[in-house]
């Protein structure tokens, strides 16, 4: 395993860190204890969760796993989705954020997390509250450091602002959606993190699958995949016609170079010199065990215009696509 420095920061992690949004829903317990016995085996240190993955069902699974063998992880978790209908239970108050922490700390049966990430970027939330917050919680010794996850650019450099005039460590990390079929944090948000020190840690750098290669334009997905499942988050980012031919191009490329697609998607998302780590999300240990490999691809000056020609910087695989969870406000409220 290779180890990186975390941004600007001194803490070294795993080029792969361990994404557990399948556990506790997917996956059960027998599987992701071997995935995880797997991972340390492979010398992985990073392990990345969430309050709302399995609503808290996540959490708990990896705070028995990880057991007497805590320390030996950087510790990963967010909040910031909806927990409860109720009000006060999800985005970025003190209220809710303290009170959060509070409630992972206990499914994660450990004493603080290493890092903790605003899961998304609510558009109309007081990020000074959120900063604030963040700070008291680093100073209480509950987490050791935040980031965010799936911010805009601009609201990036805001929320370094808003740390130096409150004098709050700045965040560490950012955690954003970054794969070939979508470059578009290519164009603010890797920028951003270049220029102020935060390390990049990537989710979905397979495109939830669908650079694995297993999915033929024109046909129904197979059943049990995460397509047929009816995936909302998939079916409305990257399971598109373009998309699924652009993979089997690549298929054909990485067949030929005798390597796997998904690896070769992983290893492309690595080269890119803003990026600390990026999140392998097995549903299995066989899909953790096809991860591993893709540290030590190297990816040639051919095959980045190779993938420069198949979708270009800064955009997505489909002309004119944005992501219907972010959509652009600059011209209506």
């Amino acid at each position: 395993m290779h180890y990186r420095r975390l941004g600007s920061s001194n803490l070294k992690v795993s080029a792969l860190c361990l994404g557990t949004m399948m556990f506790g829903d997917q996956t059960g317990f027998d599987e992701a204890q071997n995935i995880v016995a797997s991972a340390r085996e492979h010398g992985l240190n990073f392990i990345d969760t969430a309050d709302v993955y399995s609503k808290g069902g996540s959490e708990k699974m990896v705070g028995k796993l990880l057991g007497g063998k805590r320390h030996d992880w950087v510790l990963a978790t967010k909040l910031g989705n909806s927990m409860d209908k109720a009000p006060n239970q999800s985005h970025y108050s003190r209220h809710w954020m303290m009170r959060e922490v509070e409630e992972s700390l206990g499914r994660l049966d450990t004493g603080h997390i290493d890092i903790l990430y605003m899961h998304r970027d609510f558009h109309d939330e007081n990020l000074e509250e959120a900063v604030r917050a963040m700070g008291d919680l680093i100073q209480a010794g509950k987490i050791r450091a935040f980031g965010v996850s799936n911010f805009r650019g601009w609201r990036i450099a805001e929320i370094i602002r808003l740390c130096e005039k409150a004098n709050v460590p700045q965040p560490v990390v950012c955690q954003p959606y970054y794969n070939l079929l979508n470059r578009g944090p290519e164009v603010e948000i890797l920028p951003a993190c270049g220029h102020y020190g935060l390390g990049v840690v990537p989710y979905s750098p397979i495109a939830r699958g669908v650079l694995t290669g297993k999915y033929q334009p024109g046909q129904a997905p197979a059943q049990g995949s995460r397509a047929a499942r009816g995936d909302k988050r998939m079916l409305e980012t990257e399971f598109r016609e373009e998309s699924l031919v652009i993979a089997q191009k690549l298929q054909q490329h990485c067949e030929a170079r005798g390597i796997k697609l998904g690896q070769f998607a992983t290893a492309w998302v690595l080269a890119n010199r803003h990026i600390s780590a990026v999140i392998a999300g097995p549903r299995t240990l066989a899909q953790m065990e096809d991860y591993y490999p893709a540290v030590d691809v190297e990816i040639t000056a051919e095959e980045e215009a190779l993938v420069d020609a198949l979708v270009s910087p800064g955009h997505a695989s489909t002309a004119g696509y944005n992501d219907p969870s972010y959509p652009f406000f600059g011209r209506k409220v």
